[in-house]
């Protein structure tokens, strides 16, 4: 999507808020809407309410602010990555547009105001959710639909649990950490998906064209289709049990897959290792792929453990693949459990094609944060990232190892 001139943006945002004003901003809540505030923490699907009452037309215009010092220091065997310095990263922006259109009908979009990847103001994507068919005739498959939800659009597809954890540029609240999985699988593509939620039990079944910047001259005609099944249950008021498996498989047809590739806002750990705006991170960068996820998540009173088992495989004839591991043990208390300390641990391995050497990424969290209000967070972290395996030998990651103290800041409104 094209970047927007300041101008263009100073007008869009205007025109919104007089819109908003017109309509009076009367105090509705957006129907199965993931809050964006502390109290959607740990809630991955939208919940789905059924027989909501329509109110008419109503505009939610957010935001997102996030704000970072680092601390980082690092080194390679060749002492030849740059010397980093510790100082303020780029303040992240969203603005946030979610419109209750008609009973169990909503709309979402978000615009990167200011991202790391690109500074000036940049579409993200948005949606449509279908929850209910009476905007068409009323009582249309009305009992499927108390378990049915179709989202169409151009935004990030439903694969795996752990984009429900991340941080999506200046949207960082319920992150309970700086910086997002090593392998980050996170795409914004146009798909269309079918979800079934009922009584604990989780389905989805999607599809896309695998692009993330869309042309009808392109040349590429990959496909993907991807799904989840889990469950999500409470079998006692201090207990939640979630499990989910996810598939992801684009077609060879493809000649570039952005499943690890597509956050164009830019990773946390500025200038570390390679220093491009996805530093720290690692991308396979296959044409064409399989990959699944499992996530497991227990909650029981203030302790959460979160965990990541992801494999992926190259589909081209040349093989090759990687792992990730990663689990992460968070302990909430306080008034409203206003206050959290935990830990991540995060590894990738792998072979970039059958004859290439194995390469492995570690990196270790340890910190906390502490919500001043619902809307307001701060945390505090230790991170050290650490690059391994004869696949690095020769190149600046040999031995290549970043370490130290990030502190972030996050509003979301």
């Amino acid at each position: 999507m094209k970047a927007l001139t300041k101008n263009t943006t100073f007008v869009i945002v205007m025109s919104l808020f007089a819109g908003v004003s017109v309509m009076g901003q009367a105090k509705k809540n957006l129907q199965n809407f993931r809050s964006v505030d502390k109290s959607g923490i740990n809630v991955f699907e939208a919940p789905k309410t059924p027989n909501t009452e329509f109110e008419g037309l109503y505009v939610w215009v957010g935001g997102d602010f996030a704000l970072q010092f680092q601390g980082l220091t690092q080194e390679n065997s060749g002492d030849s990555l740059a010397d980093i310095k510790s100082n303020f990263n780029l303040p992240t922006a969203n603005l946030n547009i979610d419109v209750q259109l008609e009973k169990g009908l909503r709309m979402h979009l978000r615009t990167y105001l200011s991202s790391r990847h690109h500074t000036e103001a940049y579409v993200k994507g948005g949606y449509m959710q279908i929850d209910n068919l009476d905007f068409i005739q009323e009582g249309l498959l009305s009992e499927l639909m108390e378990s049915v939800r179709i989202k169409v659009g151009m935004d990030q597809i439903n694969y795996g649990d752990a984009q429900f954890r991340r941080s999506d540029n200046a949207s960082a609240l319920y992150n309970p950490f700086v910086g997002n999985y090593i392998m980050d699988s996170f795409t914004t593509e146009p798909f269309m998906e079918v979800t079934v939620l009922n009584s604990g039990f989780i389905g989805v079944i999607g599809a896309t064209n695998g692009r993330l910047n869309q042309s009808v001259t392109s040349t590429d005609d990959g496909f993907v289709v991807f799904g989840k099944l889990g469950f999500d249950i409470q079998p006692q008021e201090d207990l939640r049990l979630r499990l989910t498996g996810s598939l992801y498989n684009s077609s060879d047809k493809g000649t570039r897959d952005y499943i690890y590739g597509g956050d164009r806002a830019g990773s946390r750990y500025y200038a570390v290792a390679e220093g491009s705006d996805f530093s720290g991170r690692f991308n396979p960068r296959y044409a064409y792929q399989t990959a699944f996820q499992i996530n497991p998540f227990v909650k029981y009173q203030g302790l959460e453990f979160f965990g990541l088992i992801e494999q992926v495989n190259n589909g081209a004839d040349a093989g090759g693949g990687f792992t990730q591991l990663g689990g992460e043990l968070i302990y909430r208390f306080g008034a409203d459990e206003n206050v959290y300390l935990g830990g991540r641990y995060n590894t990738v391995t792998g072979e970039q094609t059958d004859a290439a050497s194995e390469i492995e990424i570690s990196r270790i969290n340890f910190g906390g944060g502490w919500f001043l209000t619902e809307n307001v967070l701060t945390k505090l972290e230790y991170v050290k990232q650490s690059y391994d395996g004869d696949g690095y030998n020769g190149s600046l990651y040999q031995g290549a190892e970043f370490s130290g103290i990030m502190v972030e800041a996050v509003i979301s409104f």
